[in-house]
């Protein structure tokens, strides 16, 4: 196999291409990923790939394109991506047009940029710069999905597929400004209801007013979250859990006088490795009966959404591959660290049983704010970095094969 060359004037501009298309994830307008999807698929069939376009919801296309590597036998990485952005928010926060796709200063601007136009983009030509140094073990699949942003609907979609479970490895390039995480924390969303009695506000002594039942189990959320921290701790790179109050509803602000019979309180709870989400729903349900019980409010709470935390090894031979890959493309040791969200990856390790590793060009904290960039030195490095994973990591596969 030849030396890996990598075009990088083209893997840029096809990310400016990309930031340009306005992909917000908006399951009301149905079409939020459908013209950068259609980008991704006009790409790969240029380089000579046949890509598997296959709709999750009305228009809205995962591209999945798998490439032989004419090698022999090895093993199947994936590069993962998502084609939808969250949206600008307000334009009198941005500084420039959200969809500008230019370059100033070295930085490519706009939404979408880091989070993860980049990274697609990346992936892309960095199967292109294998490709073209010849034959390799094994196969690469790359995967341009929906709804990241959302319900993650193209991840749970292709995990159901049968080429999910032929696949050893997946690397999601999302943006972590370099670093190695092979680490992300679980995410639980819980939705609880109380159920009291309505009445006039002139007579509270005929309600059941599950109002304040609500706010003493927003205040003891608390002590769930320092409970957790005193037993599993602050993360090497994830933190503490944390445990969140972030919608309470009840009443009506037209009808002030009535004392209502339901309140709502959800709660965010992001969790390290290690911690039984089923323990700790259960620890959840048990407080808020506890809540309601004296004052004969009832409780029950809902899963809205339940994503563990990811705790790939760091000696997987695809992250393995990747340190040493950073290492030789930009001559400085790996960093590992740590995603605070879920990503893709989430839903293809817990539905599909893929190891999956987070890397990708962008700074870390850049996502879904105003002003968005990514700079133009770090898309070209991690395409570098990417080429030379796979191949390390689909030769070293071979050869142990």
């Amino acid at each position: 196999m030849r030396d890996l060359w990598v075009d990088e004037d083209a893997v840029v501009a096809f990310t400016q291409e990309l930031v340009r298309i306005r992909s917000v994830n908006d399951p009301a307008a149905g079409t939020a990923e459908l013209a950068a999807a259609r980008l991704v698929e006009e790409r790969m069939r240029e380089l000579g790939w046949a890509p598997e376009v296959t709709l999750v919801a009305p228009n809205r296309p995962n591209v999945v394109a798998v490439i032989e590597g004419g090698g022999g036998p090895g093993p199947t990485l994936m590069f993962e991506g998502h084609t939808d952005v969250v949206t600008e928010g307000d334009l009198a926060d941005w500084s420039f047009d959200p969809y500008a796709g230019d370059i100033v200063d070295g930085r490519l601007r706009g939404r979408g940029s880091a989070d993860m136009k980049a990274g697609v983009a990346a992936m892309v030509y960095a199967a292109k710069a294998l490709v073209d140094a010849g034959p390799f073990p094994g196969r690469l699949v790359l995967g341009a999905l929906v709804d990241e942003e959302g319900l993650m609907l193209g991840a749970k979609a292709f995990a159901r597929t049968p080429l999910a479970a032929e696949i050893d490895g997946a690397i999601c390039c999302e943006p972590e400004a370099g670093e190695i995480c092979a680490v992300s924390k679980g995410a639980v969303r819980l939705l609880v209801r109380f159920e009291g009695a309505m009445a006039h506000g002139a007579m509270p002594q005929h309600a059941r007013n599950p109002l304040p039942v609500a706010a003493e189990f927003v205040r003891r959320v608390a002590d769930v979250q320092a409970d957790l921290l005193r037993e599993h701790g602050e993360h090497e790179h994830l933190g503490p859990n944390y445990v969140t109050p972030t919608v309470v509803l009840g009443g009506d602000t037209d009808q002030i006088n009535v004392i209502p019979a339901q309140a709502v309180v959800c709660l965010d709870i992001r969790t390290v490795p290690g911690v039984d989400h089923v323990e700790l729903n259960g620890r959840i349900t048990e407080l808020a009966g506890a809540c309601g019980e004296p004052t004969g409010i009832s409780a029950a709470v809902e899963v809205v959404d339940d994503r563990p935390a990811v705790d790939t090894p760091v000696d997987h031979p695809m992250i393995v591959a990747l340190a040493q890959a950073h290492e030789a493309v930009t001559g400085s040791p790996a960093v590992y660290g740590g995603v605070p969200g879920a990503t893709d990856g989430t839903i293809l390790t817990r539905d599909a049983g893929i190891p999956t590793v987070v890397y990708g060009p962008g700074g870390k904290w850049i996502a879904h704010q105003a002003d968005e960039f990514v700079e133009v030195a770090e898309i070209i490095e991690a395409t570098r970095v990417y080429a030379e994973t796979a191949r390390q990591f689909l030769t070293s596969g071979a050869a142990e094969g």
